[in-house]
């Protein structure tokens, strides 16, 4: 996250404090995005044949790490978006989360598991750096409407670049692995998610830094000689992602000492991936940690998906390198021209009137239509798993050259013509 957003959050907080000590009324129904975009919808963008359930758990250790699970439930797909998701940004203490916007949705909380047609596939949804898993229900909802069980693990960092990113960086992958430990417990005989969850088949997907986790989860490798040179040009020629270079150069040694090494490897550094993720999807990831040989490691499925307006996670340095240097035989690159960073975030229906002018910042894109954009990323997103997930040929015939066409959107693939 950049340094105006850093700075824009800190504007929110004194907004926040002040509007409190006002006693001003917190809340309003300002419409940001129309849930009802004035555009036809792809195919796969439509809603799937599944009732949407939704349940909050937590996978209790050491370090606590709150999920919220979204699945194929009993019944009609619901008609009305009675759900109320918050689109949080972790700040640390003494503030907690502050939702700077919310949305509605269609997932009914603790609904019957439909089992019809299970066990599922599993995806697994690494949200953006800070940002809560409600963010991306949009996303979530959808898949589940579909027949996938997304489970989304609220990664437990705040809004502290400085003392956080280097951190998440070694955290967030393990955070997968054990969200993957967990369901292995919880499909078990007897146990809650029991016939539910397929956890053989797998994909994983994120956002910025949650693009990051998905391509280490497929098995990208830190490449340390590379991360230097890159990040130190950068720097000398004050590039758009010397600020995160920075951090990341000046605390290599403590991310070696996390991760239980004995020191900073002269290459690669090990993997921190379960051979069971099948797929990925990386929305503006950050790929520049990898490099050429790191990203190599990687031999799935691969959708890269980002804007080329993306000044927090460049379009040269995330989804082109994460599409180019992956040694994956199918593969797919969404170029969305012109699209900033944040517009695979949360609709942002409605925005409490004390934020309307910051949220501007993370709710709006200077050129793009939020509701299109992420319109074609759920046609995409979901024709890609559908085909890698469920063998889905006509799914997969979607992704053909020849039949994506979309205003405003380059695209590439390799191995589904």
């Amino acid at each position: 996250m950049s340094k105006k957003r850093i700075f824009t959050l800190l504007v929110i907080l004194i907004a926040v404090g002040l509007a409190a000590f006002f006693g001003l009324r917190l809340n309003s129904n300002k419409n940001q995005v129309s849930a009802n975009a004035p555009f036809d919808l792809p195919p796969y963008a439509k809603a799937g044949p599944y009732g949407i359930g939704l349940q909050n758990l937590t996978i209790e250790n050491d370090n606590p790490l709150p999920l919220t699970v979204w699945y194929p439930a009993n019944g009609e797909a619901a008609e009305t978006r009675s759900m109320k998701y918050p689109y949080g940004v972790k700040l640390g203490k003494p503030f907690g989360s502050l939702s700077i916007a919310s949305s509605h949705g269609y997932a009914i909380e603790n609904a019957a598991f439909d089992r019809s047609d299970a066990p599922y596939p599993l995806v697994i949804l690494s949200p953006g750096f800070s940002i809560g898993s409600t963010a991306y229900a949009w996303l979530a909802e959808h898949l589940a409407s579909y027949g996938f069980v997304v489970v989304s693990p609220n990664h437990q960092e705040n809004l502290d670049p400085q003392n956080q990113l280097w951190q998440t960086a070694i955290t967030r992958p393990v955070d997968i692995l054990s969200v993957f430990d967990y369901l292995d417990q919880q499909v078990a005989p007897d146990e809650a998610f029991e016939g539910l969850i397929d956890t053989e088949n797998v994909a994983v997907a994120g956002h910025s830094y949650g693009g990051y986790t998905t391509l280490a989860a497929a098995g990208a490798r830190i490449d340390t000689p590379y991360l230097q040179s890159l990040c130190q040009n950068a720097i000398d020629e004050e590039h758009e992602a010397a600020w995160i270079c920075e951090i990341i150069l000046a605390h290599q040694g403590d991310m070696a000492e996390l991760a239980g090494l004995d020191g900073v490897p002269d290459s690669l550094w090990p993997a921190s991936a379960d051979p069971r993720v099948d797929a990925i999807i990386a929305m503006a990831g950050d790929a520049f940690f990898f490099g050429p040989e790191g990203l190599a490691c990687i031999e799935i499925p691969v959708m890269a998906i980002g804007g080329t307006a993306d000044q927090d996670s460049p379009f040269a340095w995330g989804p082109q390198p994460a599409y180019d240097y992956v040694s994956s035989s199918r593969k797919a690159l969404v170029a969305l021209e012109g699209a900033e960073h944040m517009i695979f975030t949360g609709p942002c229906e409605n925005v409490p009137w004390y934020l309307g002018f910051f949220s501007g910042e993370f709710c709006s894109d200077s050129t793009w239509d939020r509701a299109y954009a992420q319109a074609i990323t759920k046609h995409l997103s979901t024709a890609f798993l559908l085909a890698e997930m469920r063998h889905d040929k006509l799914a997969g015939a979607a992704l053909s050259q020849d039949n994506v066409d979309f205003m405003d959107v380059s695209y590439e693939e390799q191995g589904y013509d």
